[in-house]
C-alpha cells in the first residue's frame, strides 16, 4: 500500500466539492481568505542540527488543540501506528471526510449524520457518504502521496477536533465526546533507529484510547512481538505498582482496569482472503475467527509469552480486514480520484469508520487507570510522558514511565482537591461572603472541608508508589493551608468588633477625663490654683478629643457609618449568645 502513506503535511489544499465551492467564492472578501484552515500539526519532530535522533515535544501546539475542547469535556484519542509507507495518513484522510460528514467542529452542535439524535449515523445517510465527494485530495487532511520513499517524521494530530455524540455505556447518559485524530511517523525504514521507533510507537499508545496498528496482508508473529516489546514497559508499570506494599488491588474491581493501555485494533490492509466478499457481517465473523487463531495460546514458551504480554497490557485486542483498493490506487502518480477505488474497500471502509466512530463502546475516551480524562488532564499526561523522551536514542525503562504516570496523576489529583477547596471554602469565607464567622466556627468548617476534598484526593490519587502519593498530599495539604490563612484574614476584615480601638480609646479617655472633671470640681475648693489647673487641663483633653473624633468623622465618614453597623452587629452578636446562655 506503498500509495497511501503521508508527506510531512503542508498548507492543505481543498479538494473534490471544496474545489467547486472554492471556484464559486473565488472573489469572496479578503477576511474570508485569511480563515484558517484546520491541518496536520505536529506535536513530536526528530531530529534537530545536533542530534538527528533528537526528540522534541511541542507543548505549545498540543495545549492550542486540546485548548478548543470544552473544560471538563471527554476526549477520545484515536492514533494509527505500523510501517512506513502501509497507508495510514491514507487512512486517517478518509476519516476526516468521515467526521465532517457525520461530526462537528462546533461543541454541542448536533452531528451531521446523526439525525434522531441517538449518536449514531442512520443507515441510509452514512452508506454512500464517501461517494459524496470527488477526490480524497493529496492535501486535504493528513498529506499521503505514492511512492517508496518515508516523508512523515514524528507525531501529528489534527488541530481541530471533531465532537461526537454518544450514550455512556456505564451510566447510560447522553455525551459529546470530543475526537482527536493522531498520525505516526513509520516503523522500520531503515533511517530510524530501533529506539527511536520504539518511543514513538511507546507514546502513541500511551496518548491513545483508540490505537489502530496497521499491518499489511496479515498478522505475522514478528508484529506480535513487536507490539509486545513497545508495550513492556506498560506491564513492568502494572506489576511495580502492584508489587507497592500500600497498592493492593481491589479484588473487586474489574481486571481489564489495571491494565495500562485501552484497546488496540490490528487493522490488516490488502487482505485476499476473505470466503464471502458481499454480506458485511459475514465478513466480521471471519475476521473475529482470524483473531482468535492468531492470538490464541500456544505450547512454545515464547510464542505463549507474546501473547500473554499484550493481553496483559491491553483492555481490548480486536481485528478488522481491508481488501485492495485497487490497482489505480497504486500508481506513485495517484491524486486521490474516488472512482477508481474498489467498491468492496469502499464498503468495508464505510463499516470500520462507522465501527471506530459510532458503534457503542468503541468511542472510548482517554483514560488512565479506568479513570476518564478531560483534555487538561490528558495534556499533563502526554506532557509527563513526551519529557521522557528527551532522546529517541533512549528509550525509557519501565520505572521511568510509571514514574512519569504516578508524578502526571498526582498533579491533577493536588490540583483538583485544591479547586475542590476554593469553591467550598469560597461559599463559606470567600470574597463575595458578608458575614462574619466565629474563629473557632471558620476553623470547624475549614476541617470538614478539608476532609471532604482529601477523600475525593485518595480516589483519584491512585497510581505510582506511596511515597510519590504522599508527597502529593503533603503539598496539597501545604497549599490547602496556605489558601485558609487567606480565608482567616478576608473573615476577619468582616470582624464587627475590628478597628473599634480607634474609637474607643480616645472616647474612653474623653469619659474619664469628664468624671475626674467633675470630681475635681464638686469636692476641691473654688479657691485652689491646683484644683483650677486641674479642671482645665482635664478640660482641654476632653476638648481635644472632641475636635479628634470630629476630625476623623469629616475624613472617615464611610467608616464611621460601617462602625456603627459593626456595633449594631456586635451588640444583636453578644445580646443573642447571652440568650443562648439563659436558654
Amino acid at each position: 500500500m506503498s500509495e497511501t502513506e503521508p508527506t510531512e503535511p503542508k498548507a492543505p489544499e481543498v479538494g473534490g466539492e471544496d474545489d467547486a465551492v472554492a471556484a464559486q467564492s473565488g472573489s469572496s472578501s479578503k477576511a474570508d481568505s485569511e480563515v484558517p484552515i484546520p491541518h496536520a500539526v505536529q506535536i513530536v519532530s526528530v531530529g534537530t542540527e545536533e542530534d538527528q535522533y533528537a526528540f522534541t515535544f511541542h507543548e505549545d501546539t498540543l495545549r492550542d488543540v486540546l485548548s478548543k475542547v470544552p473544560p471538563g469535556w471527554k476526549v477520545s484519542v484515536v492514533s494509527v501506528v505500523g510501517a512506513f509507507r502501509t497507508g495510514k495518513s491514507f487512512l486517517l484522510s478518509w476519516f476526516l471526510r468521515y467526521l465532517k460528514l457525520h461530526g462537528s467542529t462546533k461543541p454541542g452542535a448536533n452531528a451531521g449524520g446523526d439525525t434522531d439524535g441517538d449518536g449514531a449515523v442512520d443507515d441510509d445517510e452514512a452508506e454512500a457518504w464517501y461517494a459524496k465527494f470527488a477526490t480524497l485530495g493529496q492535501h486535504d487532511g493528513f498529506d499521503w502521496r505514492g511512492g517508496a520513499e518515508r516523508n512523515t517524521t514524528g507525531i501529528w494530530i489534527w488541530n481541530e477536533p471533531h465532537f461526537l455524540h454518544r450514550a455512556n455505556p456505564a451510566t447510560g447518559d447522553d455525551e459529546d465526546v470530543a475526537v482527536i485524530l493522531v498520525d505516526t511517523q513509520g516503523m522500520f525504514d531503515n533511517e530510524t533507529t530501533m529506539s527511536l521507533t520504539a518511543s514513538i510507537f511507546g507514546l502513541s499508545t500511551l496518548l491513545s484510547s483508540y490505537q489502530i496498528y496497521n499491518v499489511d496482508k496479515r498478522i505475522q508473529e514478528d508484529n506480535l512481538q513487536q507490539l509486545a516489546l513497545f508495550s513492556e514497559y506498560g506491564r513492568m508499570a502494572l506489576q511495580n505498582d502492584e508489587k507497592d506494599g500500600s497498592k493492593k488491588v481491589d479484588s473487586k474491581t474489574d481486571a481489564s482496569k489495571c491494565k495500562p493501555f485501552q484497546h488496540i485494533e490490528f487493522l490488516v490492509r490488502d487482505w485476499q482472503n476473505f470466503d464471502e466478499e458481499e454480506d458485511l457481517d459475514k465478513m466480521e465473523v471471519e475476521m473475529e475467527e482470524y483473531l482468535e487463531k492468531v492470538i490464541a495460546e500456544r505450547d512454545a514458551i515464547d510464542l505463549k509469552e507474546t501473547r500473554d504480554q499484550i493481553s496483559s497490557c491491553f483492555e481490548n485486542v480486536t481485528c478488522f480486514m481491508m481488501t485492495h483498493p485497487g490497482f489505480g490506487v497504486t500508481k506513485k502518480n495517484y491524486t486521490g480520484d474516488v472512482s477508481v477505488v474498489d467498491p468492496t474497500f469502499l464498503r468495508l471502509l464505510d463499516r470500520y469508520c462507522e465501527r471506530v466512530f459510532n458503534r457503542g463502546d468503541n468511542l472510548i475516551p482517554k483514560a488512565i487507570r479506568g479513570r476518564e480524562l478531560t483534555a487538561t488532564e490528558l495534556g499533563a499526561y502526554i506532557k509527563a510522558y513526551a519529557e521522557m523522551f528527551e532522546s529517541g536514542a533512549r528509550f525509557p525503562e519501565a520505572a521511568t514511565m510509571l514514574e512519569a504516570t504516578a508524578n502526571a496523576n498526582n498533579s491533577n489529583a493536588t490540583n483538583l482537591t485544591v479547586h475542590e477547596y476554593k469553591e467550598k471554602m469560597d461559599r463559606i469565607a470567600g470574597p463575595n461572603v458578608s458575614s462574619f464567622l466565629k474563629p473557632d466556627e471558620l476553623e470547624e468548617m475549614h476541617r470538614r472541608a478539608v476532609q471532604e476534598c482529601l477523600e475525593h484526593f485518595e480516589d483519584i490519587a491512585t497510581f505510582g508508589p506511596e511515597r510519590g502519593i504522599e508527597t502529593a498530599r503533603e503539598n496539597t495539604l501545604r497549599s490547602i493551608s496556605e489558601d485558609f490563612e487567606l480565608y482567616q484574614k478576608l473573615n476577619e476584615s468582616r470582624n464587627p468588633l475590628a478597628g473599634l480601638e480607634i474609637y474607643l480609646i480616645p472616647m474612653t479617655i474623653a469619659a474619664v477625663s469628664i468624671v475626674l472633671r467633675w470630681v475635681a470640681d464638686s469636692t476641691c475648693s473654688g479657691w485652689s490654683s491646683t484644683c483650677r489647673a486641674g479642671s482645665e487641663f482635664l478640660s482641654h483633653v476632653y476638648a481635644v478629643v472632641f475636635f479628634f473624633m470630629i476630625i476623623v468623622a469629616s475624613t472617615k465618614a464611610k467608616q464611621i457609618k460601617d462602625l456603627l453597623k459593626r456595633l449594631m452587629t456586635a451588640f444583636e452578636a453578644l445580646a443573642g449568645g447571652s440568650k443562648d446562655k439563659r436558654d
